[in-house]
């Protein structure tokens, strides 16, 4: 692995890092209306396009990079609705 790999690996470790504290965040933020559900659609769609941007330049890093943000925003969407949910019941 080159060094300017690691260089994209560590970015992808803080994005992830980063993603996921604000996931949490939300999570337990006293109003679900503090989750955008346009938020996360914006972010699943632009995921997506990147992925398949990546996989034609062959860019392992950023194919991992932007499935990992995906992944996220599915998470993402899916606690903001369950809280949703809860919140109205």
């Amino acid at each position: 692995m080159a060094a300017v790999d690691l260089l994209g690996w560590a970015a992808t470790a803080i994005l992830v890092a980063t993603l996921w504290r604000q996931i949490w965040k939300q999570w337990h933020a006293p109003d679900s209306e503090a989750v955008s559900t346009w938020l996360f659609v914006g972010q699943i769609s632009a995921s997506v396009l990147f992925i398949l941007y990546s996989i034609a330049l062959q860019s392992w890093v950023f194919v991992v990079t932007n499935s990992l943000v995906l992944g996220t925003a599915v998470a993402g969407q899916v606690m903001a609705r369950v809280k949703r949910n809860r919140d109205a019941s």
